[in-house]
């Protein structure tokens, strides 16, 4: 659902023009669904971010269902960051959470059940490709005690690099430092699964991600090029403790 969306879009505070096509995500049914828009769709500028404000309401039309996405929106280079709105027929925008109970969980969900056996020691995989900081992670989480993880082939729409009956997670082998919204995706997936969602980075995070990460109990690692992972927050203090 990519290039037929796309929509033309011009900053209100610049008048600078973008032209933009949302993002599509998995849904439960395996289905891509991306929010619609429509080309007299305009920007309205953003000047503080909202929990409340960062997703809409769209239904899948393969299965019919109800999914919570991120809100479409464009970083203008004027500073600017601007919200598209979404034309749902037969659907009014949301504004209000939630239709659904979405908020944080105090309880972690779930946590590898403990076993009498302690962990052998990790055997890190030397990093020097994207794709092998994937598998690095891939190897930390069955070192963890999640069994049938798997890598995607290709890095899907979702960001969701690994997979398991019980564990999604998301690797950013970026220099940059991993940003809010990797946060708060890879937590909605862990929410849709019934997984406990897990950050992998190789640049860290940014400040207001690792403060979100710790209100949403998500495990955040960072890997050096060894592809050691280190907890950097509490949840994945937690992750790290419990003996599988």
């Amino acid at each position: 659902m990519g290039a037929e969306q796309e929509v033309t879009v011009d900053c209100p505070a610049c008048g600078r023009r973008h032209h933009y096509a949302p993002r599509a995500y998995a849904c439960a049914c395996g289905a891509p669904v991306a929010p619609p828009l429509t080309a007299e769709a305009r920007p309205e500028a953003v000047p503080r971010r909202s929990w409340t404000d960062e997703w809409v309401v769209v239904r899948c039309a393969a299965c019919g269902r109800d999914g919570h996405w991120p809100q479409p929106e464009v970083d203008c280079p004027c500073g600017t960051m601007l919200r598209i709105p979404v034309r749902l027929p037969g659907h009014p925008v949301p504004r209000d959470w939630p239709p659904h109970d979405w908020s944080p969980r105090p309880s972690h969900i779930p946590l590898p059940r403990t076993a009498a056996a302690p962990r052998p020691a990790f055997r890190p995989l030397t990093i020097r490709t994207a794709r092998d900081a994937v598998t690095a992670a891939g190897l930390y989480l069955r070192w963890l005690g999640y069994h049938g993880v798997v890598a995607a082939e290709q890095r899907p729409e979702s960001g969701i690099d690994l997979r398991g009956p019980e564990v999604v997670a998301q690797v950013d082998p970026t220099t940059t430092r991993t940003p809010l919204r990797a946060v708060e995706c890879v937590w909605l997936y862990g929410m849709q699964d019934a997984a406990v969602g897990v950050l992998f980075s190789l640049a860290g995070y940014a400040d207001d991600a690792r403060a979100r990460a710790d209100e949403l109990g998500v495990p955040l690692f960072v890997m050096d090029l060894t592809g050691t992972p280190q907890p950097v927050n509490a949840p994945a203090d937690d992750l790290l403790s419990s003996e599988v």
